[in-house]
């Protein structure tokens, strides 16, 4: 059984990007979902300096673990100021003062929602740019606007034209996943 980690890239205790983070997850064949809360990985505010003092947290080497042992990923970023949000940014960057190889060219599914019409594209976008850096097959996308509208619990979403465009991205990641995600 694959094991796939999946997250919302928000500190918020109801984030709708991690609800819709471990929905994609829970849809994928033949895996095992394993949710994260990036508050239960709170670190100082990265800076060198803190690292040549202080060195690297344990919780930055926990998260990169969980990511090493996975066979896929789900993210789902919540946008801050059209950027990542503070709480994923320096996980981020604590994790990639380990090892230059962040996301060990694992399968990835990277999404994001709101409760705007634009459906945190920003964010994904910007995200999409950075982490498909030195992946060797393609990362698929989705943003689902209006999240409050287009998504209930326990169906998933509604829209039927945003449904198909989701559903062609977790294919996508499902292929992949069956063929890169030892």
């Amino acid at each position: 059984m694959k094991k796939i980690i999946a997250f919302g890239a928000s500190s918020s205790k109801n984030s709708i990007n991690k609800v819709f983070a471990s929905h994609a997850a829970s849809l994928v064949d033949g895996s095992e979902s394993i949710i994260l809360d990036l508050n239960d990985f709170e670190m100082p505010i990265f800076s060198v300096d803190r690292q040549d003092e202080f060195g690297i947290p344990d919780l930055a080497f926990k998260f990169k673990n969980k990511i090493k042992s996975c066979n896929g990923i789900v993210i789902s970023f919540a946008e801050h100021n059209s950027s990542y949000t503070a709480a994923f940014k320096n996980i981020f960057d604590w994790i990639s003062r380990i090892e230059k190889d962040v996301w060990y060219n694992k399968p990835m599914l990277l999404l994001s929602t709101s409760d705007g019409k634009r459906g945190g594209r920003n964010v994904l976008k910007m995200a999409y740019s950075r982490i498909s850096r030195g992946i060797t097959h393609k990362i698929p996308i989705f943003s689902l606007p209006f999240f409050y509208e287009n998504f209930k619990t326990n169906v998933g979403i509604i829209d039927s034209d945003l449904n198909l465009e989701f559903k062609k991205s977790l294919n996508l990641f499902q292929e992949n996943l069956d063929l890169y995600g030892n």
